[in-house]
């Protein structure tokens, strides 16, 4: 792949967490088993993400799938620089907005009031951001009498909405966005599509991470697919998606067999990566 396409890299990314705990010690009385207090701390390192290697090009859609605690927020939180890698290095053409937290809102102020203070934490300027105004409203899908309201009278979804209106004003080249489109309805799924794919015609590439497989299918240009920390399949929507219902399904009917055999089948699959830097250098 030619270097110019490149938007993120992932070089061999990992990341392990050390946990500490109360060691107790456990005794047993009366057929009992009792805890006789903390004897010190225990020591655990939990490998939350395994190494892997991805690069993602400029233009592309990238949808992220798993069950819940597979990694696929640790994954987000490293390419967005709000968690260091404990293996291997993240490397981005420009930092990477997070839907959420580069866009945070304030529930005492109204909704009109969020969209100035959310673009002006942007970085536009107070003339810039007034200019947007419009552009975020409408894509929001709230009107002129919901955003006199105060943020705490809005249901969890106007308020993701609104969120993903203002954090795609900035045209960021890098945005990330995790569990915030699962809800709105049709009208708005399809504004949200639309805004997506200007934001990749201008060059810039998008991480979804989401539980609705629809909502995946729709929006993402490739899929990868995070199962207990490993990276299981990369590619298609349609393939990879399909493959996680089926691992999903199994697991929901207690095949543990089956699904552990179609996980490794997957993983046996994907097709490794190695970066390699010109002149041995990123």
């Amino acid at each position: 792949m030619a270097a110019d396409r490149a938007a993120v890299v992932l070089d061999e990314v990992g990341m392990t967490y050390t946990v500490r705990s109360a060691d107790t010690r456990r005794v047993h009385r009366g057929g009992r088993a009792l805890f006789d207090g903390a004897r010190g701390v225990r020591t655990d390192r939990v490998e939350a993400l395994k190494p892997l290697s991805l690069v993602v090009e400029r233009g592309e859609s990238v949808g992220v799938i798993g069950t819940n605690g597979s990694g696929k927020s640790t994954l987000m939180k490293l390419i967005t620089g709000q968690a260091r890698p404990t293996h291997g290095r993240v490397y981005a053409t420009s930092t990477p907005v997070m839907l959420g937290v580069n866009a945070a809102l304030v529930r005492q102020v109204s909704g009109e009031d969020n969209i100035l203070l959310g673009c002006l934490a942007m970085g536009m300027s107070r003339a810039e951001a007034v200019q947007r105004r419009d552009q975020v409203a409408r894509l929001s899908g709230l009107d002129d009498d919901a955003l006199q309201l105060p943020l705490r009278a809005y249901s969890s979804g106007m308020a993701s909405r609104l969120q993903f209106a203002i954090a795609t004003s900035v045209d960021p080249d890098i945005l990330v966005i995790d569990e915030a489109l699962n809800t709105g309805d049709a009208q708005f799924r399809a504004r949200t599509r639309r805004r997506l794919d200007e934001l990749r015609a201008q060059a810039g590439c998008v991480f979804l991470v989401s539980h609705s497989l629809n909502t995946i299918k729709e929006m993402c240009s490739r899929v990868v697919w995070i199962e207990q920390g490993q990276l299981t399949m990369d590619g298609s929507p349609t393939v990879v998606t399909g493959n996680y219902a089926r691992y999903t399904r199994h697991r929901s009917r207690g095949e543990d067999t089956a699904a552990e055999r179609l996980l490794q089948e997957a993983r046996d699959a994907v097709r490794r990566i190695r970066v390699d830097w010109a002149g041995g250098e990123p």
